[in-house]
């Protein structure tokens, strides 16, 4: 058990203010809990949205109905690190044990967590944003979301688990992709890792649209056959074109903007699929005509279900490669400067900063 008092940390204070300081260290984890001792965690699109214009998911007039927290909230949910403290009745984990943890804390008792479909519990919590989370030295997550690295597993591929699961659970919910030809709108970390699982459940082609030159770059690495440009080019026309003028099986909308949702849904044929997986933050006017009328299937799509075991299977046989996903590394102390304010200042130049406790402050 550590013996600290006190830790480094992220903390969000409020829009604009995420401030390093030193808090409490994490209670001895209550029955049915571990305490693990953060080694790198992910930024992610969601942290950056409460830096930006929070607070968004962050309780503030409210406290959180499953953990009480209310306001200043530890950040960070894409990691992976150590246990070194189990809570009573924690079965099948012992201290030393390398794991990363599934984000969506919940209840265990509403309608859909008894139906297995915990990512939208009712009393939903997200690590990180409605518990504190591990940008952090330490911190303690209920045991039943946790997956066991195996040996030799890259220790910073543990922080792109989570939104690799993202994407596995999106390239899930689309049924079978062997053989089809596929469009995922955006290539940013969402997108590049749903083309990246799409090509692992066996998608034929699979078409990237993207206007960003480094993301359209990043597509071609990590799996994407073909990279259109809005601004370049007609690309209903191009993906039917590529389609012998039916349109794609199935499209993934990785943005989360009501222009690429309705451009998700053009560039498949009649009776195809778009799945959404991008958060919308606008209401946006659509004529559902467009549904009934080509039978086309519209799915919703949160988080994941279990996909993590998917996901760290797949890294650990190579079908999935984390590296290019990976573009900065970086100490917690340096989260503001070279963490946040990178990824608001050069966005386009940036997929995963990933973040350690453990590192050496850089000057």
């Amino acid at each position: 058990m550590n013996q600290a008092t006190s830790m480094k940390a992220a903390v969000w204070h409020g829009r604009r203010d995420v401030r390093l300081e030193d808090v409490p260290l994490p209670s001895a984890p209550q029955p049915g809990w571990v305490q693990i001792k953060v080694h790198w965690c992910g930024i992610c699109g969601s942290d950056l949205h409460e830096y930006v214009a929070g607070p968004v998911f962050i309780p503030v007039e409210e406290a959180h109905p499953l953990t009480g927290l209310k306001g200043q909230c530890i950040l960070g949910h894409e990691f992976s690190g150590e246990i070194v403290a189990l809570g009573d009745g924690v079965k099948g984990f012992a201290a030393g044990e390398r794991v990363a943890a599934d984000a969506c804390q919940h209840c265990g008792d509403c309608w859909y967590c008894k139906q297995g479909l915990y990512n939208i519990c009712e009393n939903l919590a997200f690590t990180g944003l409605m518990n504190n989370g591990a940008f952090a030295e330490y911190v303690n997550i209920p045991a039943n979301l946790l997956y066991k690295l195996p040996d030799g597993f890259p220790t910073e591929a543990g922080a792109l688990i989570e939104p690799l699961a993202v994407g596995m659970h999106a390239v899930k919910k689309a049924g079978s992709l062997v053989g089809q030809t596929v469009v995922v709108v955006g290539a940013g970390t969402i997108g590049l890792c749903t083309i990246m699982c799409a090509k692992a459940a066996g998608a034929a082609c699979v078409i990237a649209i993207e206007m960003s030159s480094a993301r359209k770059e990043k597509a071609l690495e990590v799996g994407a056959d073909v990279v259109l440009d809005p601004n370049a080019c007609d690309v209903v026309t191009q993906v039917k074109a590529l389609t012998d003028g039916l349109g794609a099986s199935v499209s993934f909308e990785c943005i989360g903007h009501k222009a690429t949702a309705k451009l998700a849904l053009d560039v498949i044929r009649k009776a195809g699929t778009t799945v959404m997986v991008g958060i919308f933050e606008e209401p946006s006017e659509f004529n559902f005509l467009e549904i009934v009328s080509t039978e086309k299937q519209v799915i919703g799509s949160l988080a994941y279900n279990g996909e993590f075991a998917d996901v760290i299977a797949l890294i650990n046989d190579g079908r999935l490669n984390v590296t290019p996903l990976i573009t900065g590394r970086i100490a917690l102390a340096n989260i503001l400067d070279r963490g946040f304010e990178e990824l608001v200042n050069n966005k386009d130049q940036n997929v995963k900063i990933i973040v350690s406790p453990e590192l050496q402050v850089a000057s």
